[in-house]
């Protein structure tokens, strides 16, 4: 019976080998190509589908970092990381980081269109630069990828987080953006910065505390928490004041549970109308600025 299942599967092999030579140039060129295509994109389906129950080990910019601090003799190798379930992670803080980065988090289907235009347009006016990245937009980056600007980096990133939103949550993508974003050299996820900066956990932090946490993601490098200069004060008590007026983030809140008028602004647009708008419009806009 081994035998014949061995005869059987050496045939089949003889087989493919012969149909690959009897392709043309271009056939293989084509096949290689579709083939290469498909594990890719199932390798990008499995990351996903990974993180979605498990915690990344390891993100990219968690790699970099730490090369980063091996090659300067000025910086401490450190890596501080301890991840906690969304449970274990003070309300402050999901709503100093929804205020300060990304207000219609849990209305839009991971793009904010209007932020994404008035970034682009206030680049290309030389103008200081906007934030047009959504938390979702933010997590696909930090989580899958490196943080190289190019347009083939923010295609990809497009593409992760159509996923993340798909197959995730606002949750679950909230979870790992806590976990995984960066609050200092070598620090990463609100647990260890937490702990880092105010000495306990992050089921524990204040208002002030979260928002000091949250106006350090811009810049955490250049930022201490724990030690806020004026500017990141005042920040601070800013974010504060909107979080008083915004109210407690429902992570579990269904779009029917959501204001209407915010749902309906964000279903205005999508992601192919911006595309199409930077064809158009921005096409224009490019063309004014280079005068």
């Amino acid at each position: 019976m081994s035998k014949k299942n061995t005869n059987k599967k050496s045939k089949r092999r003889r087989s493919g080998r012969k149909r690959w030579r009897q392709l043309s140039f271009g056939g293989k060129i084509w096949r290689f190509l579709w083939v290469t295509f498909l594990a890719v994109w199932g390798f990008t389906i499995f990351q996903v589908l990974f993180c979605a129950i498990f915690n990344p080990p390891l993100t990219p910019l968690m790699v970099k970092r730490f090369f980063q601090q091996v090659k300067d003799p000025d910086r401490v190798v450190r890596f501080e990381r301890d991840f906690v379930p969304i449970d274990e992670i003070s309300p402050n803080l999901v709503n100093a980081v929804v205020v300060s980065e990304d207000g219609l988090y849990m209305y839009h289907h991971g793009f904010d269109i209007r932020q994404m235009k008035m970034a682009y347009v206030e680049g290309k006016k030389g103008r200081r630069h906007r934030g047009g990245s959504t938390i979702s937009q933010q997590t696909a980056k930090n989580c899958f990828l490196t943080h190289k600007h190019s347009m083939v980096r923010k295609g990809v990133e497009a593409y992760y987080t159509s996923l993340i939103e798909l197959v995730w949550g606002k949750k679950r993508i909230m979870e790992c953006y806590l976990n995984i974003i960066e609050f200092g050299d070598g620090i990463y996820g609100c647990e260890a910065a937490s702990q880092h900066y105010f000495g306990h956990s992050a089921s524990k932090l204040t208002k002030r505390e979260a928002a000091l946490l949250a106006v350090c993601l811009p810049t955490p490098l250049k930022s201490n928490p724990g030690r806020p200069s004026g500017y990141l004060s005042r920040q601070a008590s800013t974010i504060q004041g909107r979080m008083n007026s915004y109210g407690r983030i429902n992570l579990d809140a269904k779009r029917e549970d959501l204001t209407p008028r915010y749902v309906k602004m964000m279903e205005e647009e999508n992601l192919w109308d911006f595309f199409w708008w930077l064809l158009t419009d921005g096409e224009s806009l490019n063309k004014k600025t280079k005068r």
